[in-house]
């Protein structure tokens, strides 16, 4: 009787074992929904300084505003983009400050450091000096915004907004696709109620919704070293797709890269 009560105890416990390994299989028929591709056509290059290792750029009243990074080498700039001609130049990196994003709002511009922490304004008919600066607590890559609030991104998935007088922290958002969160956010750019975000080392600029984080569309960009100016490519990790700016007059998108011989001048379709 003993041995036929352990039987079937053991039948039992088999049976639940393998409903419960049932109950545990996975869906795998849910799939990321593939980004939306945006259209666009190149409609002019022009000259681009192969000196500035761009972060931020800027079109402003008919200049183009543009800051670069790399330690010591660190500047501000203002150019004539049609040319490439440097028309004014501010020196400001140094062994510890390395620059990065830029904005301009209300005739100030804002400049982000990478790790220092620093924030620099300028007043932007004015780049030889910092009119003041504000403390940032976290690493500094791009800068945008939207008529009211700064945009900030730190290379993680979080878009800060700010404050521009007092630099509190308003709101955050997390930028997702259905894949999950998109780090490496770089140079942003407002346009027309969205955020354009350079991906780091990557050939792509992505369109995000700034209501709910969520990208809502895609720029592919590839191959334009290559097409463009294949002789003139570097072996340099940091020689990526960086820059964007927008003229709201002419409805054109400049883009550029760090270090790159050329600036495109884009029309989305």
């Amino acid at each position: 009787m003993r041995k036929y009560s352990v039987l079937a105890i053991l039948i039992v416990l088999a049976a639940c074992t393998n409903g419960d390994k049932e109950e545990e299989t996975v869906d795998n028929s849910v799939k990321p929904v593939p980004v939306p591709a945006i259209n666009y056509t190149i409609i002019s290059q022009y000259p681009h300084d192969t000196s500035a290792y761009t972060q931020g750029l800027e079109l402003y009243k008919g200049k183009m505003y543009e800051g670069t990074g790399d330690y010591r080498n660190s500047h501000l700039r203002i150019t004539d983009h049609k040319t490439g001609k440097v028309e004014k130049k501010h020196v400001m990196g140094t062994d510890s400050i390395f620059g990065e994003g830029i904005t301009i709002f209300n005739g100030k511009l804002y400049q982000l450091t990478w790790q220092s922490h620093t924030v620099y304004v300028y007043d932007v008919k004015n780049i030889d000096k910092p009119e003041k600066t504000f403390r940032w607590p976290y690493d500094g890559w791009g800068l945008t915004n939207n008529g009211k609030y700064l945009i900030i991104s730190d290379g993680t998935p979080n878009m800060y907004f700010v404050n521009p007088d007092d630099f509190r922290v308003m709101n955050t958002i997390r930028v997702e696709t259905s894949s999950g969160p998109v780090n490496y956010l770089n140079e942003l750019e407002y346009i027309n109620g969205f955020i354009y975000a350079n991906v780091y080392e990557s050939d792509y600029i992505l369109k995000i919704d700034p209501e709910s984080g969520k990208v809502v569309g895609k720029m592919d960009l590839p191959g334009l070293e290559e097409k463009y100016f294949p002789n003139q490519v570097k072996p340099d990790m940091g020689y990526v797709l960086n820059g964007i700016a927008y003229d709201s007059a002419s409805k054109s998108m400049f883009i550029t890269g760090k270090k790159w011989p050329k600036m495109f001048e884009v029309k989305l379709n």
